[in-house]
């Protein structure tokens, strides 16, 4: 029988419209919920909107309409940029809903009733912005989470009796040391708590947006306590209904940010010990996704949109760099700048270039069909490939179960970056040229022992890049990779003389005005704050900085006389060195050869109008000069990345560009 698996996103404050840092959490939800999909696990994955509390009602006012107004459009923001990045969440919980507000009163008369609620005078600080009560300052002071101005509160409350459960709680944190991951976060928590714990309101009577207190309406509900309870409520607790509840619960993760670890680790499980309900299973607190070295926050100006980045590179691309490039609990840095260059170098250059190379020359030179790989033409270094997949499944898993995604990607793309360096090796181009038996026994071996390396990464990172991985999968005749049980995953079990479908790259180079792009993108929407609404002058982005090369990009250039161009526009084209390993004629062209060219790091199609100057077979192995920055296009049905450089004499044949000297394949000139 499969486990079960319940996991959760915090819901998110509907105060400000959605960013990649919200992104973040989401994504690496959809991403664990995707593997333990794949992994047979019956799996129930969770997000929503919170939109209750004094500083909802503020922004609603400050907006011109109404709380209910406010937070349905800004909720619907949240659901289409979850839908349009394809995000598999199976419940979306809003703590305006019904079924929530019954949920929560449900709980609280539970709590009540259990003896853990009673009725006080509050006075002291209260911070507005985190909705958080501060003992420990001033009137005035600010608080110590955020450092915004608190607001002296004065106000007959009820109170829970978190006092009372600071020993359960710190035997909780010793006795299940996983509880709370990262360790910091725990010592954090840890120490909070012996630090001692005084009870906490959890009414509020200044305001009226909130689910009212059971028999005392004047009363609503403190907004934390109303939030927490999401991860039950959409379960169906205290309703008719509890199938979900009695299956799900308890939940195996609640994924957060750092900045609410004291809600969830603390606040959450006394709610839950009160309530005499199961706690969770563990809670995983990621770091912040800095942008200019500061915190992502509308107040700052500097949120970045997920939608910039999925209209330029794609939701895959997002998905790729945060799980790739942030160590996972600790703080990340983002710029478009480390997004592109990781873009390029591990999935255009890396597993997007592994792809096509593989699955073309296995077009090429076995019709399309997954060739059989010879015992007699085995060696040493198919071994190594094949020793080096079986690690990386184990590895993978394991890194993955531990939250450490970065280093199981690493792991996964060293597997790529040792498939490239074996095909380059090898030479498959070669060998075919030979047209011997021996050959092309090797031949079919170092192909079907590509393909192979290339299926286990695949279905390894189907989870992080559901949609490129998906076509990769097609492409290799696997059929839905949804299907995949990852739990059988080993070599050997690419079948052979399976049909491969239409191959068609799956990353196609990003250039560098694709950070200009992305950029202009985020000065444009910076002015325009959630729903549509005028950001305030002290909340708009501030411009961002950028290279000369790249204000370039974004900007024309000054005319300069007599047609003549500037350094920066020279410095745009990016030409490199690069050798011919095959060439054929193109059907139906008698001008265009289709080449397969080797830049040292990768080997790209071009498409080239030279067939009257030269014959296929005496370009092989001849170094050339491309444009290698120049936008795809296709000719004849052929997508060319790039432009190879001839001499074009007015009348006369072209002439390629070439050198006396031996040049390093990829050397730019300069």
């Amino acid at each position: 029988m499969s486990k079960k698996f319940y996991i959760t996103t915090p819901i998110y404050y509907v105060n400000a419209r959605p960013h990649i840092g919200h992104a973040y959490t989401t994504l690496a939800c959809d991403t664990i919920a995707r593997r333990h999909r794949m992994l047979g696990d019956d799996t129930w994955f969770l997000t929503g909107t919170d939109e209750h509390g004094q500083k909802i009602e503020r922004a609603a006012q400050a907006a011109g309409k109404t709380p209910q107004q406010f937070t349905d459009e800004v909720s619907a923001e949240f659901r289409a940029l979850w839908d349009r990045m394809g995000l598999t969440y199976d419940d979306y919980i809003r703590t305006t809903s019904d079924r929530h507000k019954q949920g929560v009163q449900a709980l609280w008369k539970r709590i009540k009733d259990n003896g853990h609620i009673y009725k006080s005078h509050y006075t002291g600080q209260y911070c507005v912005f985190d909705e958080l009560y501060v003992d420990s300052v001033g009137p005035g002071a600010p608080c110590p989470e955020c450092g915004r101005p608190t607001e002296t509160v004065k106000e007959e409350n009820y109170f829970f009796k978190l006092s009372a459960f600071q020993d359960q709680l710190i035997r909780l944190y010793t006795e299940r040391p996983d509880f709370i991951r990262p360790e910091t976060r725990r010592n954090e928590v840890l120490s909070f708590v012996r630090g001692g714990l005084r009870d906490l309101s959890i009414s509020r009577s200044t305001f009226s947006w909130g689910i009212p207190v059971p028999d005392d309406p004047k009363h609503v509900i403190y907004v934390w306590l109303d939030a927490l309870a999401n991860y039950i409520t959409a379960l169906g607790y205290g309703s008719n209904d509890t199938t979900k509840f009695d299956k799900y619960w308890p939940a195996d993760v609640h994924m957060i940010g750092k900045e609410i670890v004291r809600f969830h680790c603390v606040y959450w499980p006394a709610f839950l010990l009160a309530a005499g309900l199961p706690l969770p299973k563990g809670i995983v607190a990621h770091g912040w996704l800095l942008f200019e070295e500061s915190k992502m926050s509308k107040s700052r100006g500097n949120i970045v949109r997920a939608e910039t980045i999925v209209d330029v590179l794609g939701a895959d691309a997002l998905r790729y760099f945060l799980l790739r490039e942030v160590v996972f609990g600790q703080d990340g840095s983002f710029s478009f700048d480390a997004l592109v260059q990781r873009y390029n170098s591990d999935l255009a250059n890396g597993l997007g270039n592994l792809a096509s190379r593989t699955l073309t020359m296995i077009t090429r030179y076995f019709k399309g069909e997954v060739p059989y790989p010879s015992h007699t033409a085995h060696t040493l270094a198919d071994a190594a490939i094949a020793d080096a997949a079986k690690k990386v499944i184990a590895d993978y898993g394991t890194l993955f179960d531990q939250f450490q995604f970065s280093r199981a990607l690493e792991t996964a793309w060293e597997l790529v970056a040792a498939v490239d360096k074996y095909i380059v090796e090898n030479e498959p181009w070669a060998l075919d040229e030979k047209k011997d038996e021996e050959s092309r026994s090797r031949l079919a071996t170092v192909l079907y022992t590509s393909a192979e390396a290339l299926r286990i990464v695949t279905a390894l990172a189907h989870p992080v890049m559901p949609d490129a991985t998906a076509k990769i999968w097609a492409q290799m005749g696997l059929g839905d990779i949804k299907k995949f049980d990852l739990t059988q995953l080993q070599w050997g079990q690419l079948r052979l003389g399976t049909k491969l479908g239409e191959v068609q790259p799956v990353f196609p180079r990003a250039d560098k005005s694709a950070v200009g792009r992305m950029q202009q993108m985020e000065e444009q929407n910076a002015s325009v704050g959630t729903g549509g609404s005028p950001v305030q002058p002290s909340e708009a982005r501030p411009p961002t900085a950028m290279s000369a090369t790249q204000t370039a990009l974004v900007k024309p250039a000054a005319a300069i006389p007599d047609g003549k161009i500037s350094i920066d526009d020279f410095a745009k084209i990016e030409l490199r060195v690069a050798q011919v390993k095959t060439a054929e004629r193109v059907k139906g062209a008698d001008k265009l050869l289709r080449l397969e060219v080797d830049l040292g790091t990768e080997v790209r199609q071009l498409v080239a109008g030279i067939a009257e100057a030269y014959e296929p077979e005496a370009l092989i192995g001849r170094k050339v000069v491309i444009v290698a920055n120049l936008a795809p296009r296709k000719l004849r049905g052929l997508e060319s990345n790039g432009m190879i450089v001839a001499a074009s004499p007015e009348g006369g044949k072209p002439v390629l560009a070439s050198f006396l000297e031996d040049v390093p394949l990829g050397t730019r000139l300069k």
